[in-house]
């Protein structure tokens, strides 16, 4: 339905201003993650879970603000089945007895709803399972990034893997300093959303990186530059497109997809912007920066050793 005309845009005479300004980024979402860090949620910091089901349907909204007016400050509301079952999250204070925020919590709940409101469980996730889901999730970032590793090392050239990961842990550390410096909660969702931006990230990366090796090999004549400038043009069209339709979901899920995916999709937003960005920026300029060539993208013909570093 739409078609893009073959787009000739010089995009690797920028590139060093563009990498330049990558580093500041990434410098300034550090610093941000030292000194402000994450907003964890109750997820990865432990609390209270209170499970109840009202007699009538309650909005949502509704109950949040009930218990934000009684000091339940970091209190998520979210539906368990049906729209009259909810569950509630409670952050946990110092010096508090945690065995009395269920009665609390629906004395607050009753006090609001204007009808009955019957208490069906209470949990408490305590400090040290948050503790190992924060552990197991920075290991799931980090297995993810060694297979990217491997995979891109396998299917192409280690130049390009390095590229691919770097541009991988760009768009993850910039997401996390945007989080960081919002104040943003960070909790399961989001991991989610960055073990998704992973995904999404290295497949925009692949196709231009196939399209590089291709270009390779044809271009007789091309410069790597020429080349690369060459690939990331005729991906142009399909990068974004995508990217845009990608948007147009997250921008729904961010504004009628309520308070429970809320960060997920803000998370989503801020890495696919960014990682469409470093396909072209980042891993295609740190493919030429470690001089990529055509001699090491040409397949080994039959009988020839590899004597390629």
């Amino acid at each position: 339905m739409f078609q893009f005309k073959q787009t000739h845009i010089n995009f690797m005479s920028k590139r060093h201003l563009w990498m330049a300004m990558s580093v500041i980024l990434v410098i300034l979402s550090i610093v941000a993650l030292a000194t402000r860090g994450l907003n964890f949620g109750i997820d990865f910091t432990g609390g209270t879970v209170v499970e109840v089901h009202y007699d009538k349907v309650v909005p949502l909204s509704k109950v949040r603000e009930s218990l934000h007016a009684h000091g339940f400050k970091d209190a998520q509301a979210t539906n368990i089945g049906t729209a009259q079952d909810v569950m509630i999250r409670v952050a946990p204070k110092l010096h508090e007895d945690r065995s009395k925020i269920g009665d609390q919590v629906l004395s607050v709940l009753q006090a609001s709803a204007g009808g009955q409101v019957v208490l069906r469980k209470v949990e408490f996730v305590g400090p040290v399972v948050g503790k190992e889901l924060r552990q197991d999730g920075s290991l799931a970032l980090l297995y993810t990034m060694i297979a990217i590793l491997v995979y891109v090392a396998f299917r192409f050239e280690y130049r390009l893997a390095i590229g691919a990961v770097i541009a991988s842990m760009h768009d993850i550390i910039v997401t996390l300093g945007v989080f960081a410096i919002t104040q943003y909660e960070f909790n399961l969702t989001v991991l989610a959303a960055l073990l998704a931006l992973l995904g999404y990230s290295l497949n925009d990366t692949i196709v231009v990186y196939d399209r590089i090796r291709e270009n390779f090999r044809r271009m007789r004549k091309g410069s790597p530059v020429e080349v690369v400038n060459t690939a990331v043009n005729q991906t142009l069209s399909r990068t974004v497109m995508t990217s845009l339709t990608v948007v147009l979901v997250l921008l729904s899920l961010f504004f009628l997809g309520g308070s429970v995916i809320h960060n997920f999709s803000v998370a989503l937003l801020v890495g696919v912007v960014f990682g469409t960005y470093s396909s072209v920026y980042i891993a295609s300029s740190l493919a030429l920066l470690l001089g990529i060539s055509k001699a090491d993208l040409m397949p080994v013909k039959k009988g020839e050793v590899d004597d390629r570093p």
